[in-house]
Parts: C-alpha cells; sequence; structure tokens
C-alpha cells in the first residue's frame, strides 16, 4: 500500500505551509500529493504550483468536479499539467451534489448521475487518446453540440496539442454500490468516502470484485497524538459538515453512507441539529466510533495495530489527510 498526502481545499485563505508540506512528503517518499475543490479554490491551480517545486510525487485531483468544467476542458487541464511534471497527473473527479451543482455553478443536477458520469468519463477518454475528432451522442454531453439554440456550425475537433500519456490514469469519486460497480468499469481507479476497512461490503459487491490493477485510493484523516478522543474532534468537524450541510435534507450522499454504515439516526440528527444551526451540537453528535473507524488516530502503537487492517483490503493507496509533518513521518515509517 502506498501513501498519498491529501491537502483538500482552501479555506477562508491559501495555506502558506502546503508546498512545503508536499516537499516534506515527496522526501519521505509518498507516492502522490492531491487538492480539492468546492466552491471557493480550484484543485488544478495549486496542484500545478506544486509540480513546479517537487519532481518525483505525482499529482492527483481528489475530487475536480465535474460540472465545474466541461469534459473537454477537464481534459485540457489534465493533458497540460501532465506535459508540464512529466507525466505525474491522476485525474480524479466527482459529479458532487444539487446544492453545489445548481446553487454555485447554475447548472441542473443529471437526473441520471450514472449516464452523465460515463459521458463524462468517455470524452476524457476521447481527448487523451486523440485517436479520432471527440464526438458523442450523449444525453448530458454532447459532441459537437446539436441542442437548442445552438448554431448548428460546431464539428468534431481532435486536440491540438498531442497528450503525454493517452492513459493517463482517471480515477472517480463514488459512494453508491451502482456507482461503484460502474466505476469499477469505466475508470482507473476510485476514490472512496469514509473508507471503513473492516467494512467493505458497505459499497456493495463491486468494492471485493475490483479489476486487476485498478486503484483504490482511500483518504483518511491520520493523527499521532496521546488523547484518542481529542485527535478525533477534526475528523467530527468534517463530518458534521459534510452530513450536516453539504446536502438537502432530502438528499444528502454523504449522510446516505453514513446510514448505509450503521449510523441512520445519528446521520438524521446531525442534519437536523446543523440545518437548525446548531452545528457545535451538529459536530459533537458525531459518534467517535463511526470518526474512528474511517481515520487512524492515537499512539503510534495504536496507528500501527490498526494501519494493518489497511493493508489487508483492496486499498492501494492511503491519502493522509494531516498538516502534520510528523505524522507523515511517523506514518511513512510504519509503511516501509
Amino acid at each position: 500500500m502506498r501513501l498519498g498526502l491529501a491537502l483538500g481545499y482552501w479555506g477562508r485563505a491559501p495555506d502558506a505551509g502546503q508546498v512545503a508540506l508536499a516537499r516534506e512528503a515527496e522526501r519521505l517518499g509518498y507516492h502522490s500529493v492531491w487538492t480539492a475543490e468546492s466552491w471557493g479554490s480550484d484543485a488544478f491551480t495549486p496542484l500545478t504550483w506544486i509540480a513546479a517545486r517537487t519532481s518525483t510525487i505525482l499529482l492527483g485531483t481528489a475530487v475536480a468536479q465535474m460540472a465545474a468544467r466541461s469534459p473537454a476542458a477537464t481534459a485540457m487541464h489534465a493533458l497540460t499539467l501532465d506535459h508540464l511534471s512529466g507525466g505525474r497527473m491522476l485525474l480524479g473527479l466527482g459529479l458532487s451534489g444539487p446544492q453545489v451543482v445548481e446553487g454555485w455553478y447554475g447548472r441542473p443536477f443529471p437526473e441520471s448521475p450514472l449516464t452523465a458520469t460515463r459521458e463524462y468519463v468517455d470524452v476524457v477518454r476521447q481527448v487523451l487518446r486523440r485517436q479520432a475528432p471527440v464526438e458523442l451522442d450523449g444525453r448530458f454531453h454532447p459532441l459537437p453540440y446539436r441542442g437548442p439554440e445552438g448554431t448548428g456550425l460546431g464539428r468534431p475537433l481532435k486536440s491540438i496539442t498531442h497528450p503525454l500519456r493517452a492513459d493517463l490514469p482517471v480515477l472517480l469519486g463514488a459512494e453508491g454500490p451502482r456507482n461503484v460497480a460502474q466505476t469499477a468499469r469505466v475508470a482507473d481507479g476510485w476514490l472512496p468516502l469514509y473508507w471503513a476497512p473492516s467494512r467493505p461490503e458497505v459499497y456493495g459487491d463491486a468494492a471485493r470484485r475490483l479489476p486487476e490493477g485498478f486503484l483504490v485510493a482511500a483518504m483518511a484523516r491520520v493523527r499521532v497524538c496521546d488523547d484518542v478522543a481529542e485527535g478525533l474532534l477534526p475528523v467530527k468537524a468534517m463530518l458534521g459538515f459534510y452530513i450536516g450541510g453539504m446536502g438537502h435534507a432530502a438528499r444528502n450522499f454523504h449522510a446516505a453512507l453514513m446510514a448505509r454504515m450503521g449510523y441512520a439516526e445519528e446521520a438524521r440528527r446531525i442534519q437536523e441539529l446543523f440545518l437548525a444551526g446548531r452545528r457545535e451540537e451538529a459536530v459533537l453528535a458525531v459518534p467517535d466510533a463511526f470518526a474512528d473507524e474511517i481515520s487512524l488516530v492515537g499512539p503510534r502503537e495504536r496507528i500501527a495495530e490498526r494501519l494493518e487492517l489497511w493493508r489487508r483490503g483492496p486499498v492501494t493507496d492511503l491519502l493522509a489527510l494531516s498538516p502534520d509533518p510528523h505524522t507523515l513521518r511517523v506514518l511513512a515509517e510504519l509503511n516501509s
């Protein structure tokens, strides 16, 4: 199992220490570094900044939101950064949810998310292969566009720039069993959310029958500390926000996943508290047991023991969400 560094997205302002952290991860032998986006900083620009200051570590998006750009534009980003970095790009994509897609990007959330995702990946693949002009008779991503208000003058095009790698890896963020099953068919890897190494069945049968060479890059908060309960507080804060506020009360993919993991009543309570403006209570309502099983927190010996569970499963890449150089160093020693 390889190690990656997950940097996430910016908060109120850029994190001035991210480049130094990425360079330290590279020095420690980490295989990859990953950025994200929500409705603030984008995923590709910080990754390009890091690429210019590193030399070997792979560069991934976990995730770049599909609603943020057309699939052709995303492929352009990926092939450009792949060239500039010498072939280090890993393209992780995610659909996000209705609140973000419609509230931030001003686009309708697809009524058939699986079809929209499949078409998106198809266009990205065509651009990267550069075997012929890109064409897709798609429901959500038709190329050329022939729909209402079009001129009818569009024609299929092939990328001017020759991609460095036609097989640049494409990974998908997927939560539901059907989505995971499709990911195993159309992508090179999977970015699971809330991975619990002792319960892969939560994601359906497909999670136990993945293709050979398929990447499973699972993110986890990692922190070396003496007090487990205190170390879990950032995990609970993240879960309180995603389960309580990242989605509508009637349609929240994160809450639905938590429910499938056996915490349906707790997920409902977190949503109620968060949406009522009682955010601190929502965070405290996150069960320690749930936060603990999806993270690696505690003394070195405890993390070493729990790391064995991660190694036994399908995870190929553990993406450590940790701003602490000491924790990154300990994790590298334990995984060597």
